[in-house]
């Protein structure tokens, strides 16, 4: 009967659809050792114009192979470390036994440098409209699912996705694309008849249509059919998590849930999304469509998933609604559309986005981003307790759009950075639908939009059909949409040039801040009345527009915010006046409002040793998004000292787009706080950074940074030291040049200083690398050399440190920075001489190199080493060593340094070893985010 199952889907397939293959697989799972055992036949259809002497198969079931495949080269991108320290036998992979053609003769078959792909080498010409069978015999070892989500439980449950080996897309070119963990797996609709065997206290859930079932002995077996698919996942659990909720529309098999809401609201609600989509989209082309749990997760709503299981400021129904969309609408699209899911990912997104948009404003108009949070008494002052849901969309992409991360929606999903990947890229998309829709029409761009599923259902298309589409349903240009708003590295920013008045009318020159032609729609208002809107045909450079002066006091561009611009802070222009925005002042940090010149007061909490703990308010402009100009005053009070310290500073970001010099940084800061008892000093030091990056791959972490500034300091004079230097000034500049990734690490530093009394130089390069063992080495290099010194002998406050530095800039956060003995003297700052052991001589005048190395023996237990040279004027080069064991329990942030063999000897069996203990300790908030934020950006 197995036999019979495999050979009948040949004789009732008809070939007389293009461009679909066939693919008919018998498949056992073994739950032992987690494999899939396969035998499989693919008849490969040529639909296209050109002969094919080869044909490539995607097999990303074996992207899990090693540590360097193009998945676990992601993961490392990432951060993600687990893929990495993995056990071979808990990644997954496939083993090929044989590749024969229909008469049973082996295949020539290789395997690249990406090893999912698969070439096969015909042997002879494959015509266009011939078929060529390829037999297939290959097991399958599952991954754990914690990597992406699918693979095999630690409840031994299966989540399969990707688990077959397919044909390449072929449309003139071959589209060989490798798991990168991008969900973009490209695949024309193909006909698939699949008898998976499987343990019979298991129970499959697919949407593929069960035509047969047998039970054998301990095994059930099915037959799946799918007709025109481009996905094949199966679920397996021993404890069935899935229900299925039969619809007008289709039938939905889902494990999504929420413990608060009744399985009959659940219906209701999944009934409502099915008819929405239906709406919209026309009728889904299959019987089931399938929701999972990890299809959620993958790619949540976000925000909503950030929240704690006991915190739910929304109506009941309201999460599941969201995610039940977030996850039907997402299936809908991808299942229906034969698109590229690389290159044209951001019309899929655009399409949803826009969707879960018009649903919200449908279902829950008055729902404002914060739920019921909102409402708090803490809360409801701000303007954040007054976005509404749909606000998020536009300022999550501003996020990366104000740090310069944006990326156009043309870029392949693959080289986008993971929180445009993950979130920004869709949500442009979707803003961009919305400009849309406002510029043409919703009726107009809803029309098109069903028009273009009608058309394409199950037909391979691109985002050229699309526009086609688009243009036959308004008289409208929108050229500008396809070539500006996608096809651009761009953002926008408009702003009203010049106000004139003409007897009843106002000329109004506006003007486009940015490398793009778009429309834009101004309004005239009359205090918070709006008296009329009109848009703009596609502005380049300026525009002139003649509008209705009568009781106009003000004009606002994109006064809805309808157009996801870079800056609103600047749509405004009274008629008559001086302030287009009046001053605010709020109590905490809060969003930014477009209406108003905002500034935030907030208290700040400091500590030093001296000044003890310092409490005062931060007088700043920063919102929750970054912004050109940032300018910040924090006075304090401290508690030990009794005196008035604090710190201010203005700085302004000029941010370049499409450039490898993307960003310059100019600024002043000062600070006055205590060196040391009864002590103060005061810094003041402009600055300017140029910062440079590979325009062409943002997701390359290389970065290069120049940096110039002056630092002047005044300190107190301490009449205990009479060789004291209490004012100077210095001029230094640094080059550095870094690539921070997982498995290999770099960072160097060329670092040149001048004052009057010194010069000197110094060069810094660091390297980790992560090797395929697990071993972990770090290597530091430090070199510093005096160009002159005129300073006191006896003084060493300039010098080269080997162990602690005396930070004459005033750059590190020592928490006891004028301390010899003592706790906070065993705080160590990696710089300089890097050392760990507190050795002689302590200081250089003239010249030092040290090395410093370590690598793990255990997890975050590393054993260190450290080798220096130190020369001093009048004295003879000196070497110094020292080892010990360091617990790196957060690498940079929380480190302990235990001392053993030194230049000093066996350092635990010297007196008051406890205080040669060294430690480092981050307590900087700014600092620790970035820990966070990292394999985001």
């Amino acid at each position: 009967m197995k036999l019979l199952w495999f050979f009948i889907p040949f004789v009732l397939v008809s070939f007389s659809l293009k461009a679909q293959h066939s693919i008919t697989v018998d498949a056992s799972l073994d739950t032992d050792d987690h494999t899939i055992h396969i035998q499989q036949q693919i008849k490969y259809k040529n639909d296209s114009e050109t002969t094919l002497n080869e044909i490539y198969l995607n097999d990303w079931a074996n992207s899990f192979s090693s540590k360097n495949t193009p998945l676990a080269k992601r993961f490392a991108e990432n951060f993600k470390s687990a893929f990495h320290f993995e056990k071979d036998e808990n990644r997954g992979r496939t083993d090929i036994e044989s590749i024969t053609d229909k008469n049973g003769v082996a295949l020539e078959w290789e395997r690249g440098t990406e090893v999912d792909i698969v070439k096969i080498n015909l042997g002879f010409p494959l015509e266009p409209g011939e078929v060529y069978i390829i037999n297939l015999s290959y097991v399958v070892k599952l991954p754990e699912d914690r990597f992406t989500r699918f693979g095999f439980t630690k409840e031994n449950n299966y989540k399969l996705k990707y688990w077959l080996i397919t044909p390449s897309v072929f449309d003139g070119k071959w589209y060989n694309y490798s798991n990168k963990n991008t969900d973009d797996y490209f695949q024309y609709p193909t006909y698939f008849s699949i008898t998976f065997t499987f343990p019979d206290h298991y129970q499959l859930f697919t949407d593929l249509n069960e035509v047969g079932e047998q039970t054998l002995q301990n095994e059930k077996q099915l037959k799946l059919e799918g007709d025109r698919r481009m996905h094949t996942d199966i679920y397996l659990e021993k404890f069935p998590t899935f229900t299925s909720i039969l619809t007008d529309q289709v039938e939905v098999v889902t494990n999504l849930k929420d413990q608060e809401v009744s399985p009959a609201i659940n219906a209701l609600l999944v009934d409502r999304v099915t008819s929405y989509l239906s709406e919209k989209l026309g009728p889904y082309p299959f019987k089931k469509i399938l929701i999972s749990e990890a299809d959620y997760r993958n790619s949540p709503v976000y925000g909503l998933n950030q929240l704690p299981d006991f915190i739910s400021p929304f109506p009941n129904g309201f999460e599941l609604d969201a995610e039940l969309l977030k996850t039907i609408s997402r299936k809908y699209i991808i299942n229906t559309l034969p698109l590229n899911p690389r290159n044209d990912h951001w019309l899929i997104g655009a399409i949803q986005i826009y969707l879960m948009m018009e649903y919200v404003d449908t279902y829950y108009p008055e729902m404002k981003l914060m739920g019921s949070i909102s409402d708090f008494w803490i809360i409801e002052w701000s303007h954040a307790s007054e976005l509404e849901f749909n606000d998020q969309y536009s300022m999550l992409y501003l996020n990366m759009a104000r740090i310069n991360l944006h990326q156009s929606l043309s870029t392949p999903k693959d080289s986008l950075v993971k929180f445009n990947k993950n979130i920004a890229s869709d949500y442009y998309a979707g803003m961009g639908f919305q400009y849309l829709s406002d510029y043409i029409g919703k009726p107009e761009l809803g029309k098109s939009i069903r028009d273009y599923f009608s058309e394409y259902r199950l037909n391979p298309t691109s985002p050229v059909d699309f526009q086609n589409i688009v243009s036959q349903n308004t008289e409208l240009p929108v050229n500008w949409f396809f070539e500006d708003f996608v096809g651009k590295r761009t953002t926008i920013d408009f702003i009203i040039d010049k106000i004139e008045e003409v007897g009843d009318s106002l000329r109004v020159t506006i003007a486009n801040r940015k490398d793009n032609t778009m429309p834009v729609s101004i309004y005239g208002l009359n205090k918070d009345e709006v008296l009329f809107k009109k848009w703009v045909e596609p502005v380049d450079g300026t525009s002139e527009v003649m509008l209705p002066k009568e009781n106009v006091r003000k004009l606002v561009l994109n006064h809805e915010g309808n157009i996801p611009e870079y800056n609103r802070r600047n749509n405004t222009k009274k008629v008559k006046g001086l302030l287009n925005r009046p001053v605010q002042i709020r109590l905490f940090q809060d969003v930014e409002d477009p209406k108003y010149n905002q500034m935030f007061v907030m208290p700040e909490f400091q500590y030093n040793l001296y000044d003890g703990i310092s409490i005062g308010p931060k007088l700043y402009n920063k919102t929750l998004l970054p912004r050109s100009v940032h300018y910040k005053l924090t006075p304090l009070y401290g508690f030990r000292s009794k005196k008035i310290i604090g710190k201010a500073s203005v700085t302004y970001t000029e941010r370049l787009d499409n450039r490898d010099h993307y960003s310059t940084r100019y600024g002043i800061a000062g600070s006055i706080f205590s060196y040391d008892q009864d002590l103060f000093y005061k810094r003041l030091s402009p600055f300017v950074t140029f910062a440079f990056r590979d325009n062409t791959d943002l997701r390359k972490n290389k970065k290069v940074f120049l940096n110039f500034r002056n630092v002047t300091v005044h300190r107190d004079l301490d009449l205990n030291d009479p060789l004291q230097e209490p004012n100077y000034s210095v001029f230094n500049t640094q080059y550095v040049h870094s690539d921070k990734n997982l498995i290999n690490y770099y960072r160097g530093v060329l670092d040149y200083q001048i004052s009057e009394k010194f010069s000197k130089i110094a060069a810094q390069f660091e390297y980790r690398k992560l090797f395929n063992n697990n071993r972990q080495l770090n290597l530091r290099l430090y070199v510093g050399m005096f160009v002159f010194n005129h300073t006191e002998e006896d003084s060493d406050f300039f010098s080269f440190a080997l162990d602690r530095p005396t930070d004459y800039l005033f750059d590190y956060n020592y928490y006891g920075r004028s301390e010899d003995t003592g706790l906070f003297s065993q705080q160590l700052i990696i710089a300089e001489g890097g050392f760990k052991s507190q050795l002689e001589p302590a200081f250089s005048n003239q010249f030092i190199a040290t090395l410093n190395g370590s690598t793990n023996i255990w997890k975050w237990i590393y054993v260190y080493g450290d080798i220096g040279a130190i020369k001093n004027k009048g004295d003879v080069v000196k070497g110094v060593w020292d080892t010990g064991i360091r617990l790196s329990f957060l690498t940079d942030y929380f480190e302990l340094y235990f001392p053993l063999y030194s230049s000093l000897g066996w350092e635990p069996g010297l007196p008051d070893y406890d205080q040669k203990i060294r430690f480092i300790v981050t307590l900087d908030i700014k600092t620790l985010l970035g820990l966070f934020t990292r394999e985001w950006y």
